[in-house]
C-alpha cells in the first residue's frame, strides 16, 4: 500500500536555504516548478536533521548518507532518491562557492544506479482516437480540449508550456508558436495545419463562450476566465484516453514523447527534435533514438554497397562480353 504524503510543516525555512532558493530563482532563472521542488527537498532534509542529531547548515558525509539511507528504507524509488541527492549537491555547491562551508559532503556520494526506461508513446491509431472529438457534447470545453490535444501532438510542448500559452504567442499566418520554456528560454516551434484548424475553431466558437465578455491573455481558458491548469488538462486528457480505451499511463508527457518519436520515425534529425522540444542537452533527446532501430536494416540495405549486393546479387557478366572492349 502506498504511503500517504507527509503534510508539510509551516515552520519558516532557514536563511541559508532561502538564500539558495533566491539564487536559483533570480540569478539562475530556474522555472518556478524546479525551485519549488528544491524547496521541498531541502525542507524535508532540514526537518530530518534535527531529530537525527545533525544540522543541514553544518553538514557531514555521515549525516547526508544516513539521510539517503532513510529514503531507501522508506521505499522511495531510486530515481526520486537521485533527485534528492541532486538537490543537496547543488545546495552544498552553492554554500561552498559562498564560503559558508569548507568542503562539499556530497562530492563523493554516487548517484543511485538507474535503468534508463524507454519513453512510452502512442501509435498513430491511438493518436487518432485521442484527437478525434468525442460523440458526447461537453460544451465549449470539448473544442478547447480538442485544440489542446492537437497542439500538444503537433508541437511536443511541456504541459506547463501549453497551459501558459498566450494568444500573442501564436502566429497562425506563419504557423509558428513562440514558447517560453525552462529557464525563461524562448524557442520557436512550427505548428501543422490540423492543429491550427482546431485552434481556429476553438477561438471562433468556444473561447468567447468560456470568457463571457471577460478578457484574458491566455490562449486556453476555463469557464472562470483563468488559464486551464496542468491538473485540469491532465484530467481532460485522461477522460479522452478512457473513451479511447487507453486506461493507464496516459499523460501529457506521453503525447510529448509521441511527437518526438513520430518525428524521428519520419526521418527527422536529432538536432531538429532537440530544438523543438527545448532540450538544453542533446543527450536528453537521445533517449528517443530507440525508434531508429527498426530502420537500421533498411538504411544499411539502401546505402551500403555490400549490403546491396547481398540483397540484390549482381548478374554475372557473360565471359565473351567481359573480354570485349566497350570502345570497340
Amino acid at each position: 500500500m502506498r504511503k500517504a504524503p507527509r503534510p508539510e510543516s509551516s515552520a519558516p525555512l532557514p536563511a541559508f536555504i532561502r538564500a539558495y532558493l533566491d539564487y536559483c530563482r533570480i540569478e539562475k532563472g530556474l522555472a518556478a516548478l524546479t525551485v519549488d521542488a528544491y524547496r521541498r527537498d531541502l525542507k524535508q532534509f532540514h526537518e530530518w536533521c534535527g531529530p537525527n542529531g545533525g544540522s543541514a547548515e553544518v553538514p557531514s558525509d555521515d549525516l547526508v548518507r544516513r539521510y539517503l539511507d532513510s529514503l531507501y528504507e522508506s521505499g522511495l524509488a531510486g530515481r526520486s532518491i537521485g533527485r534528492h541527492l541532486v538537490s543537496l549537491r547543488n545546495f552544498y555547491r552553492f554554500l561552498l562557492a559562498e564560503n559558508q562551508i569548507t568542503r562539499d559532503p556530497t562530492a563523493l556520494i554516487p548517484l543511485p544506479r538507474q535503468w534508463k526506461a524507454l519513453p512510452k508513446y502512442l501509435n498513430r491509431q491511438q493518436v487518432e482516437q485521442i484527437t478525434t472529438p468525442p460523440a458526447t457534447n461537453d460544451g465549449p470545453q470539448r473544442l478547447r480540449d480538442q485544440a489542446m490535444c492537437e497542439l500538444l501532438y503537433a508541437s511536443g510542448l511541456r504541459v506547463t508550456e501549453l497551459c501558459r500559452l498566450e494568444t500573442a504567442d501564436l502566429n497562425a499566418e506563419l504557423g509558428v508558436l513562440r514558447v517560453l520554456g525552462k529557464g525563461n528560454k524562448q524557442r520557436m516551434v512550427p505548428v501543422g495545419k490540423q492543429a491550427l484548424t482546431a485552434i481556429a475553431d476553438y477561438l471562433a466558437g468556444a473561447r468567447p463562450l468560456l470568457l463571457k465578455n471577460r478578457v484574458s491573455r491566455y490562449l486556453f481558458v476555463t469557464a472562470r476566465g483563468g488559464p486551464l491548469t496542468r491538473q485540469g488538462f491532465w484530467k481532460a486528457l485522461g477522460l479522452r484516453g478512457r473513451r479511447a480505451g487507453i486506461f493507464e499511463g496516459l499523460s501529457p508527457h506521453v503525447l510529448r514523447h509521441t511527437f518526438a518519436t513520430h518525428l524521428l520515425e519520419g526521418g527527422a534529425d536529432l538536432r531538429s527534435v532537440q530544438t523543438m522540444l527545448g532540450h538544453a542537452d542533446i543527450s536528453t533527446t537521445q533517449i528517443y533514438t530507440h525508434v531508429a532501430r527498426s530502420r537500421l536494416r533498411q538504411v544499411v540495405d539502401q546505402h551500403h554497397p555490400r549490403a546491396q549486393r547481398s540483397r540484390s546479387p549482381v548478374t554475372p557478366v557473360p565471359e565473351e562480353s567481359a573480354r570485349k572492349d566497350p570502345h570497340e
